[in-house]
């Protein structure tokens, strides 16, 4: 059995722009994430809604699974939506023992607006920039996309 090679370790060049870019990303998604809609919903809440959005009704169990947090806090999580009205609890229809959650209107407009209201945030700053600095956010918008692409 043979070792695998070891990989060199990143220049400085390299580490200091993996810092810049750490820290300025997670500026930006903080900033875009303070937009929310009319319910005024926790990220972690906002997420449970889109997830539904984009896989459809589930259990809280996989919820918690996707969102890698503990069932109990999930089903918290779920109880105050459905309290909210955004997403509605019904049994599973061959289990008994289950609920299966999914997002009701309410909800639906909820993600819509909230998803809305980021985007014309973040449009507006866009359009403070010139022609070459849209281009070079649409470069970087690539490179972004290959890098987290695995």
């Amino acid at each position: 059995m043979s070792t695998p090679p070891t990989a060199a370790p990143p220049a400085a060049a390299d580490l200091a722009l993996a810092t810049e870019l750490r820290v300025t990303l997670g500026r930006a998604v903080r900033r875009i994430k303070a937009e929310r809609g009319e319910a005024g919903l926790s990220d972690p809440q906002f997420n449970v809604l889109a997830i539904l959005l984009r896989e459809g009704p589930t259990s809280p169990g996989r919820l918690a699974e996707h969102e890698r947090i503990a069932a109990p806090a999930m089903t918290r999580t779920v109880g105050c939506l459905a309290d909210a009205g955004l997403v509605r609890k019904q049994e599973h229809p061959t289990d008994g023992r289950q609920v299966v959650v999914s997002l009701t209107e309410h909800g639906e407009a909820e993600v819509a607006e909230t998803r809305r209201r980021r985007d014309a945030w973040l449009a507006t700053r866009l359009a403070g920039l010139d022609d070459d600095e849209r281009a070079t956010l649409t470069a970087a918008a690539d490179i972004l996309r290959r890098i987290t692409a695995s």
